[in-house]
């Protein structure tokens, strides 16, 4: 199997993830049609093939229309909010200790400045949930605003590319909510007391998706794991967030067509990584009770394939043996290099478990998440097929050495 064949089966994977599926969001019909492209991928292949499904919503709005002082100021409906019809004096808060103090029954509440710098982790998001980000929803759903005006910058740690970014973004969170820029957001308090107009529709459907878990092997006592999200946020193509990922994954079962391994290979598109609630990834915790102890090895690609630089990978908790294989199968400087660590990405389901973790990237991965992922810029045109090739050659390469075997 060649490389270009490679990379001709990748820029068709590429087309059909990215433009013949316009959206990829858990809960969406589209995210329906990633799952069942990406499980009959497997298929023919020699994995057998489950389709595991959860509860989720999918979610649906429109134009937000805010009025205040006789203006209309540009705002966004935060993802998963529920909608409103509401006019109520506007009240303004910059920090926790200013929401504190303030009476919010029947008020639409401005959100600026240092308590919206980050944007708050769902109320019952299990991974990463900082005291700080309880602290503030416990707050606003005591006092409970009529609505929310989050005003805000970019972060993108912890929101990717997206400006301005939703502060509140929560499908378990009942107050309705938008987000506008952070200039916006200074013009709005200017008038503290005056009355707001705040209209918008916004439904919440309930839904279902799946992971598709795809074996090969014969241990099942040991695993090498490979993960990719297969979703991606409304309103992007989601490329490189993460149909690349994909991708590899799918270039990768069909080069182990003709080989077996003494460990179980598993495939797994997850379903949730840029989902408030992370549905996928906490099914697949729940399907593995035994935290992962039979994990050899676990990988995750997330990012990868990016035409300016060369593809990052990360290594954490890894026995010197494993390691050793990695840097060799990842040997050529030209495609490859040892990146720095991070954490914002499903391989920390397998670091979280003490489990040996690879980390696959690009090296450009801090400015695609400042200012591509989670927006209408993460296109097919960012892609490099060659690198998404290279990858899945690299990795074959790794776990057939993993197993002894000549490569």
């Amino acid at each position: 199997m060649t490389k270009e064949y490679l990379v001709g089966k990748a820029e068709k994977h590429l087309h059909i993830l990215c433009n013949d599926i316009p959206n990829r969001c858990v809960g969406s019909p589209g995210n329906r049609q990633a799952t069942d492209y990406f499980a009959e991928m497997m298929i023919p292949f020699g994995f057998q093939t489950e389709t595991p499904q959860f509860d989720c919503i999918d979610w649906s709005h429109g134009d937000v229309q805010l009025t205040l002082a006789g203006k209309h100021f540009p705002t966004h409906a935060s993802p998963y909010t529920l909608g409103c019809d509401v006019s109520a004096p506007l009240a303004v808060a910059a920090t926790v200790d200013e929401l504190e103090k303030l009476e919010l029954t029947d008020k639409i509440l401005l959100l600026h400045g240092e308590i919206a710098k980050e944007q708050l982790m769902p109320k019952n998001f299990t991974f990463y949930n900082p005291e700080h980000h309880q602290q503030i929803i416990t707050l606003l759903e005591r006092k409970n605003p009529s609505a929310i005006i989050s005003a805000t910058s970019r972060d993108p740690e912890l929101a990717g590319g997206i400006y301005p970014f939703p502060l509140i973004e929560d499908g378990d969170f009942d107050i309705p909510s938008v987000y506008t820029t952070e200039d916006i957001g200074q013009q709005m308090a200017q008038h503290r007391g005056q009355q707001v107009i705040l209209k918008f529709e916004a439904t919440r459907t309930p839904s279902t998706g799946c992971n598709v878990v795809a074996r090969k092997g014969h241990d099942p006592e040991r695993r090498i794991v490979l993960f990719a999200h297969i979703d991606a946020k409304t309103g992007t193509p989601g490329a490189l967030d993460n149909a690349t990922g994909v991708i590899v994954l799918m270039l990768l079962v069909e080069m182990l067509q003709d080989h077996s391994t003494s460990f179980t290979t598993e495939i797994v598109a997850l379903n949730g990584e840029d989902y408030y609630s992370a549905p996928g990834e906490m099914l697949y915790l729940q399907q593995n009770p035994n935290q992962l102890q039979d994990v050899v090895l676990g990988i995750n690609l997330d990012g990868a394939g990016y035409i300016d630089g060369i593809t990052a990978y990360s290594l954490y908790n890894c026995p010197p043996e494993i390691a050793e294989k990695v840097h060799q199968s990842f040997a050529d400087g030209r495609a490859f290099f040892e990146g720095d660590q991070w954490y914002q990405s499903d391989h920390s389901l397998f670091i979280m478990n003490n489990r040996p973790a690879l980390a696959i990237t690009s090296e450009k991965f801090m400015h695609l998440s400042t200012y591509i992922t989670h927006t209408e810029k993460d296109s097919p045109e960012l892609v490099d097929p060659n690198r998404l090739a290279e990858t899945a050659i690299a990795l074959k390469n790794l776990l057939l050495s993993l197993d002894g075997q000549a490569v």
